[in-house]
Protein backbone atom coordinates (compact mmCIF):
# COMPACT_ATOMS: atom_id res chain seq x y z
CA UNK A 1 0.00 0.00 0.00
CA UNK A 2 1.48 3.28 -1.06
CA UNK A 3 1.97 5.88 1.79
CA UNK A 4 -0.43 8.80 1.90
CA UNK A 5 2.09 11.14 0.62
CA UNK A 6 2.64 9.12 -2.96
CA UNK A 7 -1.39 8.54 -2.89
CA UNK A 8 -1.74 12.35 -2.75
CA UNK A 9 1.53 12.19 -5.73
CA UNK A 10 -0.40 10.36 -7.89
CA UNK A 11 -4.21 11.80 -6.89
CA UNK A 12 -4.42 13.24 -10.76
CA UNK A 13 -3.72 9.40 -12.36
CA UNK A 14 -6.31 6.33 -12.46
CA UNK A 15 -3.75 3.48 -11.43
CA UNK A 16 -4.33 0.14 -9.83
CA UNK A 17 -3.17 0.40 -6.45
CA UNK A 18 -2.10 -2.58 -6.32
CA UNK A 19 1.25 -2.31 -8.81
CA UNK A 20 4.31 -0.85 -8.64
CA UNK A 21 5.12 2.73 -9.72
CA UNK A 22 7.30 3.89 -12.27
CA UNK A 23 9.94 6.48 -12.26
CA UNK A 24 10.85 7.02 -15.68
CA UNK A 25 12.43 9.46 -18.62
CA UNK A 26 15.71 10.05 -20.20
CA UNK A 27 19.15 10.80 -18.33
CA UNK A 28 19.14 14.21 -18.55
CA UNK A 29 17.04 17.27 -20.49
CA UNK A 30 18.28 17.44 -24.35
CA UNK A 31 15.35 19.53 -25.72
CA UNK A 32 12.17 20.11 -25.25
CA UNK A 33 10.83 17.61 -28.20
CA UNK A 34 13.01 15.48 -26.31
CA UNK A 35 11.38 15.52 -22.77
CA UNK A 36 8.14 15.82 -24.50
CA UNK A 37 8.02 12.70 -26.85
CA UNK A 38 8.95 10.81 -23.77
CA UNK A 39 6.72 11.89 -21.26
CA UNK A 40 4.26 11.48 -23.89
CA UNK A 41 4.75 8.02 -25.00
CA UNK A 42 5.14 6.85 -21.22
CA UNK A 43 2.35 8.64 -19.84
CA UNK A 44 0.66 6.79 -22.40
CA UNK A 45 1.93 3.29 -21.79
CA UNK A 46 1.53 3.78 -17.63
CA UNK A 47 -2.09 4.40 -18.15
CA UNK A 48 -2.98 1.50 -20.36
CA UNK A 49 -1.46 -0.94 -17.84
CA UNK A 50 -2.50 1.40 -14.91
CA UNK A 51 0.80 2.14 -13.47
CA UNK A 52 1.47 5.84 -11.32
CA UNK A 53 4.15 7.06 -12.74
CA UNK A 54 6.66 10.15 -12.59
CA UNK A 55 8.45 11.68 -14.70
CA UNK A 56 11.87 12.34 -14.43
CA UNK A 57 15.38 13.86 -16.02
CA UNK A 58 18.53 15.07 -14.88
CA UNK A 59 18.22 19.67 -15.57
CA UNK A 60 21.75 19.09 -14.76
CA UNK A 61 24.15 16.28 -14.56
CA UNK A 62 26.97 17.36 -12.46
CA UNK A 63 28.38 14.00 -12.23
CA UNK A 64 30.04 13.26 -15.46
CA UNK A 65 33.72 11.12 -15.94
CA UNK A 66 35.27 13.30 -18.40
CA UNK A 67 34.53 17.70 -18.20
CA UNK A 68 33.61 17.38 -21.88
CA UNK A 69 30.88 15.86 -21.81
CA UNK A 70 27.47 17.17 -21.88
CA UNK A 71 25.58 18.44 -18.60
CA UNK A 72 22.87 20.21 -19.82
CA UNK A 73 21.17 23.41 -21.19
CA UNK A 74 21.29 25.26 -18.00
CA UNK A 75 19.73 25.17 -14.64
CA UNK A 76 16.05 27.41 -15.32
CA UNK A 77 15.94 26.50 -18.72
CA UNK A 78 16.35 22.37 -18.14
CA UNK A 79 14.14 22.47 -14.67
CA UNK A 80 11.08 24.89 -16.39
CA UNK A 81 11.14 22.05 -19.31
CA UNK A 82 10.69 19.42 -16.83
CA UNK A 83 7.96 21.47 -15.14
CA UNK A 84 6.03 22.27 -17.76
CA UNK A 85 6.33 18.14 -19.18
CA UNK A 86 4.63 18.05 -16.05
CA UNK A 87 2.02 20.69 -16.63
CA UNK A 88 1.83 19.28 -19.86
CA UNK A 89 0.60 15.51 -18.93
CA UNK A 90 -0.83 15.86 -15.59
CA UNK A 91 2.44 14.04 -14.41
CA UNK A 92 4.34 14.66 -10.37
CA UNK A 93 8.44 14.88 -11.95
CA UNK A 94 11.73 14.98 -10.31
CA UNK A 95 15.57 15.55 -10.52
CA UNK A 96 18.58 14.90 -8.90
CA UNK A 97 20.34 17.89 -6.96
CA UNK A 98 23.42 18.57 -5.69
CA UNK A 99 23.87 20.99 -3.20
CA UNK A 100 22.45 21.79 -0.34
CA UNK A 101 21.73 25.54 -2.27
CA UNK A 102 20.08 24.07 -5.08
CA UNK A 103 17.37 22.26 -2.98
CA UNK A 104 14.89 25.58 -2.59
CA UNK A 105 15.66 26.31 -6.31
CA UNK A 106 14.37 23.06 -7.50
CA UNK A 107 11.65 22.43 -5.07
CA UNK A 108 10.22 25.45 -7.35
CA UNK A 109 10.08 23.11 -10.26
CA UNK A 110 9.65 19.90 -9.13
CA UNK A 111 7.96 17.44 -6.90
CA UNK A 112 10.73 15.28 -5.54
CA UNK A 113 14.02 15.70 -4.95
CA UNK A 114 16.27 13.45 -5.70
CA UNK A 115 19.82 12.85 -3.71
CA UNK A 116 22.43 11.22 -6.48
CA UNK A 117 24.41 7.97 -4.74
CA UNK A 118 27.46 9.78 -4.17
CA UNK A 119 25.74 12.15 -1.83
CA UNK A 120 23.58 10.30 0.29
CA UNK A 121 26.02 11.02 3.16
CA UNK A 122 26.12 15.08 2.70
CA UNK A 123 24.28 16.06 6.13
CA UNK A 124 23.84 19.74 4.53
CA UNK A 125 22.07 18.33 1.25
CA UNK A 126 19.54 16.38 3.06
CA UNK A 127 18.21 18.94 5.79
CA UNK A 128 18.03 21.07 2.75
CA UNK A 129 16.43 19.02 0.80
CA UNK A 130 13.78 18.07 3.78
CA UNK A 131 13.27 21.36 4.60
CA UNK A 132 11.48 21.86 1.58
CA UNK A 133 8.93 20.00 2.21
CA UNK A 134 8.80 17.98 -0.56
CA UNK A 135 9.43 14.04 -0.95
CA UNK A 136 13.00 13.07 -0.54
CA UNK A 137 14.41 9.70 -2.76
CA UNK A 138 17.76 8.75 -1.22
CA UNK A 139 19.76 6.83 -3.48
CA UNK A 140 21.86 4.56 -1.91
CA UNK A 141 25.14 4.97 -1.97
CA UNK A 142 27.77 2.11 -3.65
CA UNK A 143 29.74 2.00 -1.10
CA UNK A 144 26.56 1.55 1.67
CA UNK A 145 24.01 -1.30 2.54
CA UNK A 146 20.74 -1.15 3.07
CA UNK A 147 20.86 -0.68 6.77
CA UNK A 148 23.25 1.76 6.82
CA UNK A 149 20.48 4.14 4.66
CA UNK A 150 18.64 4.82 8.05
CA UNK A 151 20.98 7.35 9.09
CA UNK A 152 20.25 9.24 5.62
CA UNK A 153 16.11 8.25 6.39
CA UNK A 154 16.47 9.94 10.13
CA UNK A 155 18.22 12.95 9.02
CA UNK A 156 15.63 14.13 6.99
CA UNK A 157 12.79 13.02 9.29
CA UNK A 158 14.70 14.94 12.04
CA UNK A 159 13.95 18.19 10.28
CA UNK A 160 10.03 17.16 10.65
CA UNK A 161 9.84 15.77 6.84
CA UNK A 162 8.68 11.75 6.60
CA UNK A 163 8.26 11.68 3.01
CA UNK A 164 11.22 9.74 2.38
CA UNK A 165 11.89 7.54 -0.22
CA UNK A 166 15.25 5.01 -0.61
CA UNK A 167 16.72 3.61 -4.22
CA UNK A 168 18.40 0.89 -4.70
CA UNK A 169 21.28 1.15 -7.47
CA UNK A 170 24.15 -1.13 -7.21
CA UNK A 171 27.10 -1.43 -4.76
CA UNK A 172 30.66 -1.25 -6.12
CA UNK A 173 32.44 -4.66 -7.25
CA UNK A 174 35.77 -4.37 -8.24
CA UNK A 175 37.03 -0.21 -9.88
CA UNK A 176 34.66 0.12 -13.00
CA UNK A 177 31.42 -2.44 -11.91
CA UNK A 178 28.50 -2.90 -10.02
CA UNK A 179 26.68 -5.83 -8.44
CA UNK A 180 22.82 -5.84 -7.09
CA UNK A 181 22.72 -7.19 -3.90
CA UNK A 182 18.59 -7.68 -2.90
CA UNK A 183 18.83 -7.99 0.53
CA UNK A 184 19.00 -4.52 0.31
CA UNK A 185 15.49 -4.11 -0.64
CA UNK A 186 14.24 -5.86 2.27
CA UNK A 187 16.70 -4.28 4.72
CA UNK A 188 15.94 -0.80 3.66
CA UNK A 189 12.36 -1.24 3.80
CA UNK A 190 13.09 -2.01 7.10
CA UNK A 191 13.00 1.29 7.75
CA UNK A 192 9.32 1.96 6.83
CA UNK A 193 9.80 3.64 3.69
CA UNK A 194 9.27 2.88 0.08
CA UNK A 195 11.44 1.16 -1.71
CA UNK A 196 13.01 1.47 -5.14
CA UNK A 197 15.29 -0.20 -7.61
CA UNK A 198 17.25 2.11 -10.35
CA UNK A 199 17.28 -0.90 -13.19
CA UNK A 200 19.63 1.48 -15.61
CA UNK A 201 22.03 3.11 -13.34
CA UNK A 202 22.97 -0.39 -11.52
CA UNK A 203 24.25 -1.90 -14.62
CA UNK A 204 26.64 1.03 -14.82
CA UNK A 205 30.27 0.65 -15.75
CA UNK A 206 31.58 3.72 -14.71
CA UNK A 207 35.07 5.61 -15.24
CA UNK A 208 35.92 3.83 -18.19
CA UNK A 209 39.41 5.20 -19.47
CA UNK A 210 37.38 6.29 -22.63
CA UNK A 211 35.88 9.16 -20.39
CA UNK A 212 32.61 7.59 -21.11
CA UNK A 213 31.22 5.51 -19.15
CA UNK A 214 29.66 2.03 -19.96
CA UNK A 215 27.15 -0.36 -19.23
CA UNK A 216 24.74 -3.56 -19.97
CA UNK A 217 21.32 -2.27 -20.94
CA UNK A 218 20.77 -6.12 -22.22
CA UNK A 219 20.03 -7.18 -18.33
CA UNK A 220 17.78 -4.27 -17.63
CA UNK A 221 15.04 -6.52 -17.42
CA UNK A 222 16.56 -9.18 -15.78
CA UNK A 223 17.01 -6.76 -12.60
CA UNK A 224 14.03 -5.50 -12.89
CA UNK A 225 12.13 -8.98 -12.38
CA UNK A 226 13.85 -9.71 -9.70
CA UNK A 227 13.72 -6.42 -7.88
CA UNK A 228 9.67 -7.05 -7.97
CA UNK A 229 10.21 -10.76 -6.92
CA UNK A 230 12.03 -9.43 -4.25
CA UNK A 231 9.27 -6.69 -3.26
CA UNK A 232 10.38 -3.23 -4.48
CA UNK A 233 7.43 -0.94 -3.93
CA UNK A 234 8.87 1.55 -7.73
CA UNK A 235 11.76 1.08 -10.21
CA UNK A 236 13.38 3.75 -11.63
CA UNK A 237 13.89 2.98 -15.23
CA UNK A 238 15.84 5.52 -17.58
CA UNK A 239 14.76 5.48 -21.23
CA UNK A 240 15.11 7.04 -24.56
CA UNK A 241 13.91 6.55 -28.29
CA UNK A 242 17.46 5.71 -29.20
CA UNK A 243 19.94 5.43 -26.83
CA UNK A 244 23.36 5.51 -28.92
CA UNK A 245 22.24 8.80 -29.59
CA UNK A 246 21.25 10.02 -26.01
CA UNK A 247 23.61 12.89 -24.68
CA UNK A 248 24.03 10.89 -21.15
CA UNK A 249 24.48 7.34 -19.86
CA UNK A 250 23.11 5.83 -23.41
CA UNK A 251 25.19 2.89 -22.73
CA UNK A 252 22.90 1.84 -19.53
CA UNK A 253 19.46 3.11 -21.09
CA UNK A 254 16.83 1.57 -22.30
CA UNK A 255 15.25 1.52 -25.75
CA UNK A 256 11.46 3.69 -25.55
CA UNK A 257 10.43 0.64 -27.51
CA UNK A 258 10.81 -2.18 -25.22
CA UNK A 259 9.38 -0.62 -22.02
CA UNK A 260 5.74 -1.69 -22.38
CA UNK A 261 6.68 -5.23 -22.98
CA UNK A 262 8.48 -5.42 -20.16
CA UNK A 263 6.36 -3.56 -17.70
CA UNK A 264 3.73 -6.18 -18.82
CA UNK A 265 6.01 -8.57 -18.07
CA UNK A 266 6.41 -6.88 -14.23
CA UNK A 267 3.16 -6.78 -13.69
CA UNK A 268 2.53 -10.59 -14.25
CA UNK A 269 5.38 -11.03 -11.38
CA UNK A 270 4.00 -8.55 -9.53
CA UNK A 271 0.31 -10.13 -9.46
CA UNK A 272 1.97 -13.49 -8.39
CA UNK A 273 4.28 -12.26 -5.02
CA UNK A 274 1.64 -9.87 -3.70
Amino acid sequence: MLPDYLIELFSKQTYNPENFFLIAGPCVVESEPMVMEIADRVSSICKRLEIPYVFKASYRKANRTSANSFTGLGDDTGLSLIKKVGETFGLPTTSDIHAHDEAAFAAEYIDILQIPAFLCRQTDLLVAAAETGKIVNVKKGQFLNGHSMKFAVEKIQKVGNHKVMLTERGTTFGYQDLVVDYRNIPWMQAHQVPVIMDCTHSLQQPNQTSGVTGGNPQLIGTIAKAAIATGADGLFIETHPNPAEAKSDGANMLQLDLLEPLLAQLLKIRKAVI
